[in-house]
């Protein structure tokens, strides 16, 4: 991989050479690699096509997280989050101590690996949210909650420059990865000052399918918001926002 430099910057290939962008600006990269019927037949590669199943899988595994948590998504993630979140998925697969390498899989795996995951590397929770908080995941009742003390927003939350208001905001989704398929609550506060002003008690609680076998996720998190002219603007886009997978059951 080779970086391009000058004014004229080239998408496409030319012959053997193929000219990209991405995040870290223009790259070239020179055409090779192995043909694809020799990877998905040759006994040599046998440990490349069980690495790449359990891969896939794990990329499966990911984007049915990202879509249940898509509402608080929306506004709280970086770009480079799903890679990331894929190569975590990776690792809650290949903590799988059952199943054969090639047939690892999250439900056997160690789902619990996710706890701490931050969507958002330029805002993290841990980094944003000093105030101190309690969650719960009820199995039986089938729900998810986040309980936060009252506390001095301008004290406890590191807010990015511009700030004037913020909200807390959670989710709470109940995932069958087998299956592919989610059920997802979301609760969130007011739009709340960003002040010296104390706040009241925070109680959020979401609600899925009570007594469910499935791995249930708890997300916490802040949207921040500049007041302009008495109207709220999401500050920067949500650039800053923080959301963190912060309590995991990994089923039963």
């Amino acid at each position: 991989m080779a970086r391009q430099k000058g004014i004229i910057k080239l998408k496409g290939t030319i012959g053997d050479i193929t000219f990209y962008k991405t995040q870290d600006g223009h790259l070239a990269r020179e055409k090779g690699g192995i043909d694809a019927s020799r990877i998905a037949s040759d006994p040599a590669f046998q440990r490349t096509r069980e690495n790449g199943s359990e891969f896939g899988r794990a990329g499966k595994a990911g984007k049915i997280l990202r879509t249940a948590l898509r509402p608080l998504l929306l506004n709280s993630a970086d770009g480079r989050m799903v890679s990331r979140l894929t190569q975590t998925m990776v690792k809650v697969i290949q903590a799988d101590a059952v199943s054969e390498r090639g047939l690892r899989n999250v439900i056997d795996g160690e789902v619990e690996l996710v706890l701490g995951f931050e969507f958002n590397i330029r805002g993290k929770l841990g980094t944003s949210l000093f105030a101190p908080f309690t969650s719960a995941i009820d199995r039986a009742a089938g729900t998810l909650d986040v309980s936060i003390p009252s506390f001095v927003p301008a004290n406890m939350i590191a807010a990015p420059s511009g700030t004037t208001h913020f909200k807390v905001i959670s989710g709470g989704a109940e995932i069958d990865f087998t299956n592919e398929t989610y059920v997802v609550a979301t609760s969130e506060t007011a739009i709340l000052p960003w002040d010296a002003t104390a706040t009241a008690v925070i109680n959020l609680s979401n609600a899925v399918t009570a007594n469910s076998t499935h791995p249930l996720v708890l997300a916490l998190g802040i949207e921040f918001y500049q007041e302009i002219n008495g109207q709220m603007y999401p500050l920067k886009n949500g650039a800053f926002n923080p959301l963190s997978i912060v309590s995991v059951d990994g089923g039963v």
